[in-house]
Parts: structure tokens; sequence; C-alpha cells
């Protein structure tokens, strides 16, 4: 009942999770855009009030002119929209959903006991640490460094250090699926910390200073524009993180610290192309072309880095599954040969006692019932038993294999 329960808990966190982060990227991409997509007015009523610029855009079935006030407008108007919200229901969901789905059951889904032999309080507080000490040194280097000269380049190069050692130190402690999770998680903290601590208090101190009648320091807008720079770049290598757990060739992989790192390099040069995209439409910069293509090279050579090879390990599991083999009626795999295979490395999830994802093993009938999503999980991706906790062989996966390709019997 817990694990149903659970799994509940799961669906609604990641259903609003998704709908919320469509929300905040979405919005995020479409300022980006604007603010690089903005011309010089050419009204000569829309310069006197200090507009710096505009843009006409046609959509739905009507014109919408935006108008951008570099400092502050003539007049505050009485409904003013703050971005926000998105952004930290997106972060409450999403620390939600990870504490659901990977820090309730960490000796599952977060420790692999092949890299660190963890109690689960101590994976956890570590887990929770790589959110918090990231955005400690983020912050740091962008307040000594960012309004220096070239401050900009030296935060980029800095940052991409950091990301690469908590890469590194994520996939030497954590289970692969769960170190990819934790750093989309760590940059995606950073990106609403960025909101909360830098670009809406600094919007307000404007919003405040307007009122009163002060003079506007320009620094929040700047310090709010390099916030929200660094959280465009970061959505990319973000969205993978997120999705990786879907595909097991990448988190599974040896060097799987090296494949994520590449993949979000790729992302961030991608988004660089659609960034400045938008002002090379109006002259303003060359044709980001390579920042695409230098994104879609590191994806093709982790493609044929990755691509599967016969390996003479293989070819002996294949060797044993055969001789393991107890065949029925027509040649077939028998449910006896299949049925230890699954006592030993899938009851203990699958069950009596517990049925994670409400999915049961220990009857004929459920076999049955399940054949597909069993072949997809334990051969294809490889991604059950999570972790490989239980320890099965690929002399072993083979045989669900062939169990399966040859009718899923279990008669």
């Amino acid at each position: 009942m817990e694990s149903y329960v659970l799994d509940w808990f799961n669906l609604l966190l990641r259903w609003t999770h998704v709908i919320t982060a469509i929300a905040w990227i979405g919005s995020s991409f479409y300022f980006v855009f604007l603010d690089s997509s903005l011309t010089p007015p050419e009204d000569e009523e829309l310069k006197k009030q200090g507009v710096s610029g505009e843009l006409w855009a046609v959509h739905g079935g009507g014109f919408y002119h935006p108008v951008k006030f570099a400092t502050r407008p003539p007049q505050l108007p009485k409904h003013l929209h703050w971005f926000y919200w998105e952004s930290y229901i997106t972060w409450l969901t999403g620390f939600s959903l990870f504490t659901v789905s990977y820090l309730w059951s960490a000796d599952t889904y977060l420790i692999d006991k092949a890299k660190m032999d963890w109690l689960p309080w101590q994976a956890i507080t570590v887990a929770i640490l790589f959110l918090v000490v990231f955005w400690v040194l983020y912050d740091l280097i962008c307040r000594r460094f960012g309004q220096r000269k070239g401050g900009d380049a030296m935060v980029g190069a800095m940052v991409f250090v950091l990301v690469c050692l908590a890469s590194w130190l994520a996939c030497h402690w954590f289970a692969g699926r769960a170190a990819f999770l934790l750093m989309g998680a760590m940059l995606a903290t950073s990106m609403s910390a960025n909101v909360a601590h830098w670009i809406i208090p600094g919007q307000r101190k404007v919003v405040a200073a307007i009122k009163a009648g002060a003079p506007v320091d320009p620094m929040h807008g700047i310090r709010g524009k390099q916030r929200s720079v660094h959280n465009t770049y970061f959505t990319l290598p973000v969205l993978f993180a997120m999705l990786s757990g879907h595909y097991s060739f990448t988190y599974t992989h040896p060097q799987n610290w090296v494949i994520l790192i590449a993949m979000m390099v790729a992302g961030a040069s991608i988004r660089q192309f659609f960034v400045l995209r938008h002002g090379y439409k109006l002259g303003r910069n060359p044709h980001p072309l390579r920042y695409a293509l230098v994104g879609m090279v590191v994806i093709g050579v982790l493609m044929v880095w990755l691509a599967p090879r016969p390996e003479s390990a293989q070819v002996a599991s294949i060797s044993v599954a055969n001789s393991l083999v107890t065949t029925g009626a027509g040649g077939q795999i028998g449910y006896a040969t299949l049925q230890p295979i699954l006592a030993q490395r899938c009851y203990m999830c699958h069950g009596a006692l517990v049925q994670m994802k409400n999915v049961r093993l220990d009857s004929a009938a459920n076999v049955k019932l399940h054949a597909q999503n069993m072949y997809q999980q334990a051969v294809v991706t490889k991604i059950m038993p999570m972790n490989n906790a239980t320890g099965i062989s690929m002399a072993e996966r083979l045989l669900i294999k062939e169990w399966f390709e040859t009718g899923a019997k279990v008669d």
C-alpha cells in the first residue's frame, strides 16, 4: 500500500512539476528572445518617455507592441506582473519529487554500494549538500568576479570547472541515474536561487526607488540580467539531466561523468546558437551557426563512442545462457527456468511483501501480464533491477530476452 501511495504522489508531483517548468522556461525563453529582438523606437513620443527598445509581433490573430524602459517608466502601472511563482513552484515540486523518488528510498535509488557503501542518512545529507554548496560557490564566483572587466568569461570558465568537478563527484559517489538527476537538481536549484536572491529582490528595489521618487541604481538591472543569462544557459543541461533517467546507456556507462559533462556542453552551446540568432537577424552579430555545430559534433562523437559493440564477455554470457535453458513444448524456454531468476532478482521489490510501481512478478499470471515491461526494463534498457542491487547477470538477462522473444510462454 505504501508503494501505491508513493506512486500517486510521484505522478501528481511530476505532472505539476512539468507544467510549472514549461511555464518558467517558456517565459524565460520568451524574454531572452524579446530582449535580443528589440529595436530602437521610431516614434518620438516613445523616445521622450524613455523607451530603449520596441518590438512588433503578430500572434493568435492580434498584433502586439511590447516596449522596454531601460531604467524607469514615466509612471508605474496599477497592475505590475512579476515572474517568480513559476520558478518557485517548479523548484518546490521538483525537490518534493526528488524526495519521494530518491531520498525516501535512498537504499534503492540513491546508493550504489559498489561506489560508496553509505548509510541512507549519509547519502541523503551529501545529496542535499550538493544543492547548497554549489549555489554558495557559484554565487561567490558571480559576486567576486562578475563585475570585473572580462568578468563574464571568467565567471563562465570558473562555473564550468565547478560543474565538471560536481559531475565527477556525483557520478563516483551515487548511483548513475541518481547522479545525473542530482546534477540537474543542483543547477535548477541555483537557477531558482538566482530568481529568489538576486533577480526579484533587485526588481523590488527598483520599484521601491521609483515609487519614492529616488534615483534608480542601474546595478540592480545589470546583476539581474547577468543571473538571467546564466539561467538560460543552464536550462538545456538541466533538461537533459532530468530526461536522462529514461536512457540507461548514458548513466550506466563506466565514464558516465564524461557523458554528462559533454551533453551539458552540447546543450549550452546549442542554447548559445538560439540566443545569438535573434541578434543575427537584426545584423548585430555574425551568424551563430558555429555554436550549433559544436553541440551537434559533441553529440555525434558521443553517439559513435557509445554505440554497442560485440564483446567477448557478452559472447561468453550467451553460451552460459544457452547452457541454462530448460525448454518447454516447441523448444521454447519454460517458466521453470525463468522463475528462479525472478525469485532471486525481482521478488525483493515485486513480490508478496512489496509491489513497487504496483507490479508483482511472483506468479505465472502476473509474469505473463508484465512480460513486455520485464523485457523493456531488464533487457532493453537494463534499468532493472535498480542499480543492479540484486546482481542479475548478463546470462540471466539474455534468458529473459530469449523467453520473451519466443512467445513469453508460462504454461
